[in-house]
């Protein structure tokens, strides 16, 4: 709401200053300070709250050590992370933007999913929580949302490479660059020289008229990646800061991505697919950072507050919305390895310990717990230790990933 206020008072009255919020780099860093500051601020009097309504975590009995001192401790404290993340996109984002529409609808339904289970899990006393199928429903939905107004909106588009030079006017901040602009279901593939792919392309050999019917597949994947990855956060959400911290870090090098992308100077240099008006999911991702960084003020060792599944449902979305909208899908096994892993230790565990009962008539395992920070856990390290070299991975990983903008 303040960017229409700001460009009401430069275009129409002319005050000096007010042009300023036309950047995206300057509404960024104000919606990078002003969710830190509230979910600081602001989180303490939630988590105070939370507490006197006795929304407290109801711990399982793992046999780790330390487990029993988190009992009581609040949770659905992902309503700090959504506060801290929707109140600065409201206020200085470009709210017609069909991709701030997309995170807001996709921060507030895997939020709800989110509080759905974490209510029924407290004051239902049901630790199973909301029904396994009735996620997926929700997951399900948000992915057909998703995906078909990637695919149907006419304000969904991508520039065709194009071989005129990118010119200026004499003052040098106007481009001269003839449009071409596309509807299409093109991706990018990381290290690859001609690193994009276009997802109509699988259908080629079985219709000519493959691109009208391209939907077929693209929903699907996008289902698929929002289900994946949510679930993913989901599972990683086990222990003080693990969640919070390794999704700051990723969401920081979707940022990278999003702003060159939305950049057609950048894009040209670096020869990434420019996406017209994709660079104002920045902003949405710098309020994003900053509430997840605000919130580890209170999760982090020994944590006052736990995120739950209001939180973690939420983040997986976010993620997922994020990384298709910018078409940088295919970095999320490098950029989200952590969740990644932690899903694939649980399918590996259940689906072992299903053979080998059936074989031989007793259930083994492969790791000591999962998720897999549970296997360390038992392993005798502390929670602490395993959550900052679990940080330092996804570091190098964003890292790995940033590096594919040259190495190809």
């Amino acid at each position: 709401m303040l960017y229409y206020l700001f460009e009401y008072l430069d275009k129409t009255l002319d005050v000096p200053g007010t042009g300023v919020f036309q950047y995206i780099t300057f509404r960024s860093a104000l919606a990078l300070i002003l969710s830190l500051m509230i979910s600081t601020i602001y989180g303490k009097k939630i988590i105070n709250f939370l507490r006197n309504q006795q929304v407290g975590e109801t711990v399982r009995e793992l046999g780790l050590a330390g487990q029993t001192q988190k009992a009581g401790t609040p949770t659905m404290g992902g309503l700090i992370i959504i506060v801290a993340t929707l109140i600065p996109v409201i206020l200085l984002t470009k709210l017609n933007n069909i991709y701030i529409i997309l995170l807001i609808v996709t921060t507030l339904w895997m939020g709800t999913i989110g509080f759905i289970d974490d209510y029924i899990k407290i004051f239902k006393k049901d630790k199973q929580g909301l029904k396994g199928i009735f996620k997926v429903i929700g997951q399900v939905g948000l992915g057909i949302i998703v995906g078909s107004v990637l695919y149907f909106s006419p304000a969904v588009t991508v520039r065709e490479k194009s071989s005129t030079p990118i010119t200026f006017n004499q003052i040098g901040n106007t481009i001269s660059q003839p449009a071409n602009e596309i509807k299409a279901t093109t991706t990018t593939i990381p290290f690859t020289k001609n690193n994009e792919l276009d997802y109509a392309q699988i259908l080629k050999p079985f219709t000519d008229d493959y691109q009208n019917w391209a939907w077929l597949i693209f929903i699907p994947i996008v289902i698929f990646i929002i289900t994946a990855v949510s679930n993913g956060a989901n599972l990683t959400d086990g222990i003080d800061g693990l969640a919070a911290g390794t999704s700051a870090i990723s969401v920081l090098a979707l940022g990278i991505f999003t702003f060159i992308s939305g950049n057609i100077i950048l894009s040209n240099y670096l020869n990434v697919m420019y996406i017209p008006n994709s660079g104002e999911m920045t902003v949405f991702i710098a309020a994003f950072v900053g509430s997840l960084i605000g919130f580890l003020w209170y999760n982090s060792y020994p944590a006052s507050v736990f995120m739950g599944d209001t939180g973690s449902l939420t983040i997986g979305g976010i993620i997922a919305v994020l990384a298709i909208s910018v078409r940088k899908e295919m970095l999320l096994p490098v950029l989200c390895a952590i969740f990644f892993a932690e899903s694939a230790s649980v399918i590996i565990q259940v689906t072992y310990f299903k053979y080998t009962k059936k074989r031989f008539g007793e259930g083994r395992r492969v790791f000591l717990m999962s998720p897999l920070h549970h296997h360390y856990q038992k392993k005798g390290y502390h929670e602490s230790k395993i959550v900052t070299r679990f940080w330092i991975v996804t570091i190098l990983l964003a890292i790995v990933a940033i590096v594919t903008l040259k190495l190809r």
